[in-house]
């Protein structure tokens, strides 16, 4: 029966992300793109500059940055660390390059985003904010298309509860600490028919009870927990990716060959020059959608809580999520890998990166691998909360602001990051995968629809 599933969860996996939807996220990135004049490139030095500078007017429950943090806690995660390394796993170090041109044209796509929430966002008189997808596209295109909306609203609770936000995460978690105190499971208890660690048991109560104390204090104490916790691991995964490439630098112009090269003839891991290069492109491409969540609909619901009078600006702060997430930091996790040559030794998921991190930094290995487990626990217990919120929203949406529905599902959320680490890695990933697809879809659907609005909007706002 299980094996059934399984089977069922891969197959209808491959069908959402197949070839249709990868045209449409890179065809929305592209027009956009084209259509805003090569914007993400232009006004980059400037999105940066808002980024850090918050504004002194406008309405909203957080701060710009405090929105953005929001934002990138949910975003940066564990595909970062394990999901670019299974996309390479599977695709070869082509994927990389798949995901960096989906995260190129995908900052087009997080800037109109960012700008549709604001643009279209609700405050009520007690100065609750609700804004995202499902409010630009009831009010945007129209209440004939409500019934849209609330196909988002559904998906993006689905997510949050089910995919990105928590089995993901707290798997990943559980994984590293596991790797790093019970490499050789020595120390066992049996649950669920199954023997798991007692690192894993442990450390899925402690994410359980940390996770618990922060969501209950609402989007408040998410974004006051992200502000310190979201620069402070960016900066950590930073410095120690940096150290491998800066250590490795003769190496470096024949990894970017190998990352081009393969790209578009595949490995031979992978089969057929053509099948390689799909599997490539695919595994790329969802893996950094993963990862950076352009075009989703995720960060729109954070930037809406903004305290900004102005899209345009907000557009340009939310923008810089993908930069930061995929241009920088997966980029740095995949350059190491290819470095080190981890990505065809047959090891899966975090033991990747672990091994890549082991081999690449001039340190003890149990100091390199103690080191990237700090940076996935905090990266992963950020997105935890991040999409707590996100998936909160999309149920307040959905239930008509039915404040009970919404305690229901935080505790229906506590649970399933209990619940996470006794998952088996590939079906959390391809029930992810699946959940994001479907989020997508709604989301990509009003972009194109209200594009003439965000052309609009940002024309005015720089002339």
């Amino acid at each position: 029966m299980l094996k059934a599933v399984n089977e069922f969860i891969v197959w209808l996996d491959g069908f959402v992300w197949g070839l249709p939807l990868i045209i449409l996220i890179l065809a929305t990135g592209i027009y956009l793109t084209v259509r805003l004049n090569l914007l993400q490139c232009r006004h980059l030095g400037k999105a940066l500059k808002y980024m850090i500078r918050n504004e002194e007017e406008g309405h909203g429950e957080v701060t710009s940055f405090g929105a953005l943090c929001t934002a990138l806690s949910a975003t940066i995660g564990t595909g970062n660390i394990v999901g670019v390394a299974t996309a390479i796993a599977a695709g070869g170090p082509g994927a990389l390059f798949w995901m960096e041109v989906a995260a190129f044209f995908g900052m087009a796509t997080k800037y109109a985003e960012g700008l549709l929430a604001i643009r279209y966002r609700t405050i009520d008189d007690d100065g609750h904010v609700l804004g995202g997808p499902f409010y630009y596209i009831e009010s945007g295109m129209g209440k004939r298309w409500t019934w849209l909306a609330k196909l988002f609203a559904f998906f993006g609770a689905g997510v949050g509860l089910l995919g990105i936000g928590t089995f993901t995460q707290v798997n990943g978690i559980a994984s590293a600490t596991t790797n790093f105190f019970d490499p050789k499971a020595l120390h066992t208890i049996s649950m669920f028919g199954r023997d798991y660690t007692l690192a894993t048991v442990i450390t899925c109560l402690l994410v359980t009870v940390c996770v618990a104390l922060v969501v209950i204090g609402g989007i408040k104490r998410i974004s006051s927990v992200s502000q310190v916790i979201v620069p402070f691991m960016a900066i950590l995964y930073f410095a120690f990716a940096a150290i491998i490439i800066v250590t490795h630098l003769p190496q470096i112009p024949g990894a970017i060959v190998l990352i081009v090269k393969t790209a578009f003839t595949g490995t031979a891991l992978a089969g057929g020059a053509m099948g390689s290069m799909v599997i490539a492109m695919q595994k790329g491409i969802a893996r950094g959608i993963f990862s950076n969540e352009a075009g989703l609909g995720s960060a729109p619901i954070a930037a809406a809580a903004a305290q900004t009078k102005e899209p345009v600006r907000q557009g340009l702060v939310t923008m810089t999520g993908t930069f930061i997430d995929t241009i920088v930091i997966c980029t740095m996790t995949g350059l190491s890998i290819v470095l080190a040559g981890s990505w065809n030794t047959g090891l899966v998921g975090v033991q990747i990166t672990m091994d890549a991190f082991q081999k690449g930094l001039p340190f003890p290995p149990y100091i390199a691998s103690f080191g990237l487990m700090l940076c996935l626990v905090f990266f992963a217990f950020t997105t935890i909360l991040g999409w707590n919120y996100y998936g909160e929203r999309c149920l307040e949406y959905l239930s008509g602001r039915n404040q009970t529905a919404v305690k229901v599902y935080r505790w229906l959320y506590i649970l399933a990051v209990f619940i996470g680490p006794y998952m088996t890695v590939e079906a959390v990933w391809n029930i992810a995968d699946i959940f994001n697809a479907l989020m997508a879809i709604p989301n990509l659907i009003a972009i194109i629809a209200l594009r003439n609005v965000i052309a609009d909007e940002t024309s005015k706002y720089f002339h």
